[in-house]
């Protein structure tokens, strides 16, 4: 049964609910607890180990590049990497400089370096990202705009460095696209929403990815940096502003370390890190202030994600900051092919435009399956809206056949100085969300009661709400 309780509420149902809560208790143990999760995160920590690459370097001024952020500079990195690959590989060198230029696309071996005080602009002309490539746009496979930096099925690549990555959109350039006047769009300019549209209904409809072919004239924007069907990728140290769209998105891939990036990018659908479908992904001690969500793991969408099927696995996530964005750690929405294996630890989340820290969001369209999700030592200032939102009513909602399956979910150690509310969960009557564990946790100031919806198993351990123990919930 539904239930929107406030916290006299919650009082008169402490005691029904002990033997509910108990034997969750007894259930989560069954299926999270077999074996330690954090054993199993620092497997993946210890298996995902950056690339190495030959000691050669080939600067791009080499080739004919200019610093000057002027002169176009794609041939002169086009005719670097491959230079560098063809050699065996190595580091092609971005010194000094403002380099303009269009899309990279990464070969294997090769090192993509941006050295201190070197930044990377990319053109604003969307002609410069044709011909098309075989991509993912929100879930769902076609042939698209290139994306900024891309790769396809290359191994033992990386992007590193301590210098920019600029993607220079803006208000006047890609984030019109939306669709919104926020980002710059007026009534009658060119937008989006007639090619996602149509995309969508081809993948429904089980039309062939090459005949899914937009670009030019369907104004859907490029991500940033894609290695699709890659292995052993590296992406270090860079700053990272002003995307189109998604920032890092490993599609597919395998053996992926995002290390020390520093992501600030507002527009709209800009979120920081989207490992989809990919396997063994580490992301660390990187710095998010996003327009979106911070990190969204992903695993394609709805039709085209369970016709692909597969899904993201063994990712940790540690030592981050989170500045805004609509979440911190998120799993979905395009989550068909399922989620499994995620870590998430040793986190600082802060900002009064940061909507919320732990993120699920899904449908039945989505479907899919969120399983064994683990937590811990996270410290949050203020999040504008709930610390931790599992919602099967995002977008579509109820009702479509593919109801998700969200269980084996723990949250340990976590420190909240003040939210609208401490939970959000929201399940259907016929499909809730399943066992969810809350242990050491302190929401010190929260101005809203928690919404618990069609949960079959929650348990608090040693949680306090306000000052006060939570009180347990389950329904």
């Amino acid at each position: 049964m539904s239930a929107r309780w406030s916290r006299r509420s919650f009082i008169r149902r402490a005691a029904a609910a002990t033997t509910g809560s108990l034997l969750g208790a007894a259930v989560l143990g069954r299926t999270t607890a077999a074996a330690d999760p954090w054993r199993r995160a620092d497997a993946i920590a210890h298996a995902v180990r950056p690339p190495r690459f030959p000691h050669r370097q080939f600067p791009v001024t080499r080739f004919g590049a200019r610093g000057d952020g002027v002169t176009d500079c794609t041939k002169a990195f086009a005719d670097a990497i491959r230079a560098c690959a063809r050699a065996g590989g190595g580091h092609v060198v971005v010194p000094e400089g403002r380099y303009l230029t269009g899309p990279i696309h990464l070969r294997s071996n090769v090192d993509l370096h941006v050295t201190e005080h070197a930044t990377v602009a990319f053109s604003q002309d969307p002609n410069a990202y044709l011909p098309v490539v075989f991509t993912r746009w929100e879930g769902t496979e076609l042939h698209n705009y290139s994306p900024l930096i891309y790769a396809y099925g290359q191994r033992n690549i990386a992007v590193t460095g301590t210098g920019t990555l600029d993607g220079q959109a803006d208000n006047a350039h890609w984030w019109p696209w939306k669709g919104s006047t926020a980002y710059g769009w007026h009534p009658g300019d060119p937008e989006q929403s007639a090619a996602r549209n149509q995309l969508m209904a081809m993948a429904e409809q089980g039309v062939p990815v090459g005949q899914r072919v937009f670009g030019d004239g369907g104004y859907l924007r490029p991500n940033f940096i894609q290695p699709y069907r890659c292995r052993d990728v590296l992406i270090e140290g860079v700053t990272v502003v002003n995307s189109p769209m998604w920032e890092i998105h490993p599609v597919l891939s395998r053996n992926v370390l995002v290390h020390d990036v520093k992501i600030n990018s507002h527009g709209p659908n800009n979120d920081g890190c989207d490992p989809e479908s990919s396997r063994d992904v580490v992301i660390r001690g990187c710095t998010f202030d996003t327009g979106d969500d911070c990190i969204a793991i992903k695993s394609g969408r709805n039709a085209d994600g369970r016709r692909v099927n597969v899904p993201s696995e063994r990712i940790l996530v540690e030592d981050c900051d989170f500045a805004a964005g609509h979440g911190g750690v998120t799993v979905g929405s395009e989550m068909s092919g399922g989620v499994r294996d995620v870590y998430a630890r040793n986190l600082r989340l802060s900002s009064p435009i940061l909507d919320t820290a732990l993120r699920f969001k899904t449908n039945s369209v989505r479907g899919g399956f969120i399983r064994d999700f683990h937590a811990r030592d996270i410290t949050v200032g203020t999040v504008a809206q709930a610390v931790l939102t599992i919602d099967f009513y995002y977008e579509e909602g109820p009702g479509h056949g593919f109801n998700p399956d969200v269980t084996g979910i723990t949250v340990d150690n976590l420190t909240v100085a003040q939210a609208q509310r401490a939970l959000n969960l929201r399940g259907y009557p016929d499909d809730p969300v399943g066992d969810i564990r809350l242990s050491n946790i302190d929401f010190q100031r929260t101005n809203q009661p928690s919404v618990v919806e069609n949960v079959a198993g929650l348990v608090l351990d040693h949680v306090l709400e306000n000052g006060a123990p939570m009180d347990v919930l389950s329904g």
